[in-house]
């Protein structure tokens, strides 16, 4: 019996030791070929919900985590204010459209004026010019050529003052080219006035879900203010933290499996879109526009993990994508380690690589 025992205890022996080693190799084929990590997130964008107007809430047409389309109504703010401006703006668009005809007319009228004037003046200098030589032969008397060169300077002082008139209407009319510069500015403030009244309703930027929804009637909200945000459903990312002894091996354009823990039996696709170029390292903390993922703290030097961003495929409706979901990430290197074939056939199809089918779940998913 004790030689049984003895052997026994070497048989059991020598297999945990094979069976050691071939975990060993297990693993290496399954790190090697297909990277992963269970330090990953989803993510999407955030989109800030903000009135471009200030006034008081009348109406919220959406709650908390509802589902909208690209130009919903999301919320409604008061707009009669907007509406009397609105009225207001197109009132005085009408007026400077009256002016200006009124000023065109007063134009064509200096204009008419300076040829008159410009007439008077060239019959004085005439005049003046016929009798001033009848002087000497004594048929005019010198106030009869002292009054026809008064009459000369009126008239040419009239025509002054009529062709000032005409600069001075045509001021007032603010033509530049084509363009009438009052007109212009009436026509741009009843565009802003309506602009501002269109903006009293706030619609979704988006296809997305509401969040953080904390505004109600009532409520009176400032120009620029935030009033909730919306997750951009379009597309969604996985955010996954891999080491720099791995990343290497993960390429953009690689096909990446991942697993929410949220859908443990449920397996999704997606591609890496890029890896990081830069993180801030674990001993400075000032480059706040880098990403810094935090460390382990070990006794041993640690790797850096950079980010790797996941576009994710769209999703099944009954699967839903959530921000911030735990995830884990195995990535589809397509490359393969030369191992000798004894040993690659004994390994499963799932280390080797081969994708896993839905209903299989990968090591350590219920973690």
């Amino acid at each position: 019996p004790r030689i049984v025992a003895r052997i026994a205890g070497a048989l059991v022996g020598i297999s945990i030791v094979l069976w050691s080693a071939w975990s060993m190799v297990a693993v290496f084929v399954v790190l090697d070929r297909r990277p992963r990590t269970d330090d990953a997130n989803v993510t999407a964008h955030v989109v800030g919900v903000a009135a471009h107007v200030g006034g008081y809430v009348s109406r919220v047409a959406v709650v908390d985590n509802q589902p909208v389309k690209q130009g919903d109504l999301l919320v409604e703010i008061d707009a009669r204010p907007y509406e009397i401006a609105l009225s207001d703006a197109k009132a005085k668009l009408a007026l400077s459209e009256f002016e200006v005809r009124e000023l065109e007319d007063r134009i064509v009228v200096a204009g008419a004026a300076i040829e008159a004037k410009h007439a008077d003046a060239e019959y004085a200098r005439q005049y003046l010019a016929r009798i001033e030589p009848l002087l000497a032969r004594q048929f005019v008397t010198p106030d009869q050529v002292e009054d026809a060169k008064r009459a000369v300077k009126v008239a040419e002082a009239k025509l002054v003052e009529s062709e000032a008139e005409l600069r001075r209407a045509r001021n007032s009319l603010a033509q530049l080219g084509d363009v009438n510069v009052r007109i212009a500015a009436a026509k741009a403030a009843v565009d802003k006035a309506q602009l501002d009244l269109d903006y009293c309703s706030i619609r979704s930027p988006v296809d997305g879900f509401v969040t953080n929804m904390a505004v109600s009637p009532g409520r009176y909200v400032r120009s620029g203010e935030q009033l909730f945000a919306l997750v951009d459903g379009s597309r969604w990312f996985v955010v996954a933290n891999f080491l720099e002894t791995e990343i290497a091996r993960v390429k953009p354009g690689a096909a990446v499996e991942v697993w929410l823990m949220a859908y443990p039996g449920h397996p999704f696709r997606g591609t890496v879109q890029g890896l990081a170029w830069a993180v801030t390292p674990s001993e400075t903390r000032d480059v706040g526009a880098l990403p810094a993922p935090s460390p382990t703290l070990d006794w041993v030097r640690l790797a850096q993990r950079f980010p790797v961003r996941i576009v994710l495929d769209p999703f099944d409706p009954a699967f839903p994508y959530r921000m911030g979901a735990t995830a884990t990430v195995i990535v589809d290197t397509q490359t393969r380690r030369e191992i000798p074939a004894w040993i690659e056939r004994t390994i499963p199809d799932w280390i080797r690589g081969v994708p896993l089918e839905p209903e299989t779940r990968p090591p350590g998913s219920d973690l």
